[in-house]
């Protein structure tokens, strides 16, 4: 059984800098598909959905040379269309590549996507902005079949800024017939950075970074090289492990901005940083217990919710957090609770009362981010933490024990 072995309270010392972000380059890489002439990507991280992903791409006929440092695609050779279910269902970032496919293609046939057990994430957004731009879809036997003579540009408005659904419509504008106009957009610095990327490829997109996007239909992207930006939820876990555990460590690697919202409301709970270029430096700091609501960016961002609320258990007096993007994302409480902290569930709040002493014991990931939740505080409780099933910290965090353990953790990986 793939497990770690955390022994605390431990304090932590030095730097860590991390990897390029997962959510940029999963989208970045169903990006390839758009381009004619090789794509070289530098510094991708050695993460399960990032495999995943490569093996997708590899099905449909992307020829991939390289490491991790400097790894090129090479799309000019697509043989067929179709993301089977055997990939797709372990995560939902493989929706991705159905825009691509059908503005190059004009078919494409993809799975209905799996991922985390967060809660039920649809994508009609995704389709009936897809069948505005001119896609005929078909849904039978759990895949969605897609086809068009030609995508055309048109005006659309997302009925909520969903990151997947920006990104899809996105890529599948770039090579639409004229000019798309994409209103009320996710924010996220990973569709940003995305936009980036299509950009230095040969796409012709204005108003990045903005709720409106303007895409003027190009015949084809060609190729080029990028690196994608920072992972701000990498970033967030460790300046909330250097808070816990009350040290003084620096996180380095990203853009200090994608996370003003986090980084404001920890200073709201008495936590000290240095903040520089990019990154942060923690400092000791006596913390009190604060709300938090989630929200699309540039509010407080879903992903690092758990982290929070095992920072809650730690510090002094009683947190609110409220989830409100997904229904289903508060089982790492029930496991915190058998170290020992102080949760109630109310609907899509969590009522935290911190201060206790959290006591290792064994727990269970249950996905992504719930696992860096239960590796939080298993730093800080008291004696061994076994955390099993950790392949789901694979799916996000690149060395995560390795890292930790050059910080100073306790900690140590068994597979």
């Amino acid at each position: 059984m793939e497990k770690m072995l955390i022994n605390g309270p431990t304090k932590l010392n030095g730097s860590v800098r991390v990897s390029r972000a997962k959510n940029a380059y999963l989208p970045i890489l169903a990006g390839v598909l758009l381009c004619e002439g090789p794509v070289t990507l530098k510094n991708v991280p050695e993460l399960r959905d990032i495999n995943t992903m490569k093996k997708l791409l590899g099905n449909l006929g992307v020829k991939i040379t390289g490491d991790n440092s400097s790894m090129t695609f090479d799309s000019s050779k697509i043989d067929h269309v179709e993301a089977t279910y055997d990939l797709v269902k372990t995560m939902r970032a493989s929706i991705c590549v159905l825009g691509p496919l059908l503005t190059r293609f004009h078919e494409a046939k993809v799975s209905l996507p799996g991922g985390c057990a967060i809660g039920s994430r649809p994508i009609d957004i995704h389709l009936s902005n897809l069948e505005l731009l001119g896609a005929e879809i078909i849904l039978e036997g759990g895949y969605v079949h897609a086809k068009t003579k030609g995508l055309k540009g048109t005006s659309l408005v997302l009925e909520f800024p969903s990151v997947g659904a920006t990104e899809n419509i996105l890529m599948a504008a770039v090579l639409a017939k004229g000019n798309t106009k994409i209103e009320n957009c996710a924010l996220e610095p990973e569709v940003t950075d995305l936009a980036n990327f299509l950009n230095a490829m040969g796409a012709k997109i204005s108003g990045i970074g903005t709720k409106t996007l303007l895409i003027e239909g190009v015949e084809k992207l060609t190729g080029g090289e990028y690196e994608a930006i920072g992972d701000r939820i990498e970033a967030a876990t460790y300046i909330i492990a250097g808070l816990m555990t009350e040290s003084e460590i620096e996180v380095t690697g990203f853009i200090p901005e994608h996370l003003e919202f986090v980084i404001n409301k920890l200073k709201m709970a008495g936590a000290k940083f240095e903040i520089s270029e990019n990154g942060v430096k923690t400092f000791p700091s006596k913390l009190e217990g604060i709300d938090v609501d989630t929200a699309p960016y540039p509010g407080f961002p879903t992903d690092v919710q758990a982290q929070f609320i095992a920072l809650a258990t730690y510090i002094n007096g009683s947190s609110v957090i409220t989830e409100n993007i997904f229904e289903n994302r508060f089982m790492h409480v029930p496991e915190l609770t058998r170290m020992g902290a102080d949760i109630t569930l109310k609907g899509n709040a969590a009522i935290v009362k911190g201060g206790k002493e959290l006591i290792g014991a064994p727990v269970m990931c249950t996905d992504l981010r719930a696992s860096a939740a239960l590796v939080l505080a298993a730093l800080v409780a008291q004696g061994e933490t076994e955390v099993q099933r950790v392949y789901h910290l694979d799916r996000g965090y690149e060395k995560l024990a390795a890292k930790f353990k050059e910080l100073g953790a306790n900690i140590k990986r068994m597979d």
